[in-house]
């Protein structure tokens, strides 16, 4: 008989290429975790590892059964979640994802109300770009994700939270920062400052720039949007950030925050969970509780 824990260590081989870190992650000694490996490919009849002398790899046969095995084991995870759910919907660990173009200006205002509102949940936060967030939800290390809905998405459910408009922010010597509202035609030959690729803010946001006859400042990409901020306040450029971006403490130093009329560019904000996720009443109050915290602050 297979056993779970056999299968996490292959997957912790899998990941980290090493005997030793993987022993490590599994909180078990080398030794251990190399012998059951070795009883793991006996009983199957296959050789998983090719073992060198400073690392490891999988065997063809290795790659396509870790991909099995991570799907025993999510599954054996989502069936202790619906036993702990049964006992208490409402307690538990919860992995949650965000983006860094939202992270930092989000949670300030959500998580007093969430740890409030679900006092015996235990919220574990995971910040990274949106397709490696997305990968780490499909495998069950992360619980839910709150991002940008992208067209694109495939195979997740999705609640939305609220929509976040586009701000144009520039130097408060620029000549648009004399007008209380901008049209996206005012950004007409303008060159745009824009984050590194790998940010979905940079494909939304540049989208409706391009549209609007807007150029891209090839010369620098920002890796955040604290950068875009500093190299806007620097006379640099211009740029377009995310409304909960321009209202954190400290935001407004030599800048010119322009909210545009409507059509204003904007950025839909949802909750995304795997399909048929298990813990659904603990969903629902998280965006219940998301959007009641976020009601009259985008407004």
């Amino acid at each position: 008989m297979i056993k779970i824990r056999d299968l996490q260590y292959l997957d912790a081989i899998d990941q980290h290429k090493h005997f030793g870190r993987a022993a490590e992650a599994c909180c078990v000694s080398q030794p251990t975790l190399s012998g059951q490996i070795m009883k793991l490919e006996e009983q199957l009849g296959l050789q998983l590892i090719e073992r060198h002398r400073r690392n490891v790899m999988l065997t063809p046969a290795g790659e396509q059964l870790v991909i099995e095995a991570r799907n025993v084991l999510r599954a054996a995870e989502q069936f202790q979640d619906s036993a702990k759910a049964l006992l208490d919907p409402f307690a538990g660990d919860l992995h949650v994802g965000l983006i860094p173009t939202l992270a930092p200006y989000l949670l300030p205002h959500i998580m007093d109300d969430l740890n409030t509102n679900l006092p015996n949940i235990k919220f574990y936060l995971y910040e990274n770009k949106t397709q490696t967030l997305l990968e780490e939800l499909n495998n069950g290390k992360l619980d839910l994700l709150i991002l940008p809905w992208l067209e694109d998405m495939q195979n997740v459910e999705r609640y939305d939270l609220f929509s976040e408009p586009l701000i144009l922010t520039t130097p408060k010597s620029h000549p648009l920062a004399k007008r209380t509202k901008v049209k996206l035609e005012h950004l007409n030959n303008q060159t745009i400052l824009t984050l590194e690729d790998g940010h979905c803010l940079r494909d939304q946001a540049m989208g409706f720039c391009f549209s609007a006859g807007a150029k891209e400042d090839h010369s620098f990409k920002a890796t955040s949007l604290e950068t875009l901020r500093h190299m806007v306040a620097s006379n640099m450029g211009i740029t377009m950030l995310p409304k909960l971006a321009t209202i954190t403490e400290g935001a407004g130093k030599n800048l010119a925050y322009l909210p545009f009329s409507k059509p204003e560019p904007s950025r839909q904000i949802s909750l995304v969970i795997r399909p048929n996720y298990s813990r659904m009443k603990c969903v629902r109050a998280i965006v219940s509780s998301i959007r009641e915290s976020t009601n009259d602050l985008l407004t």
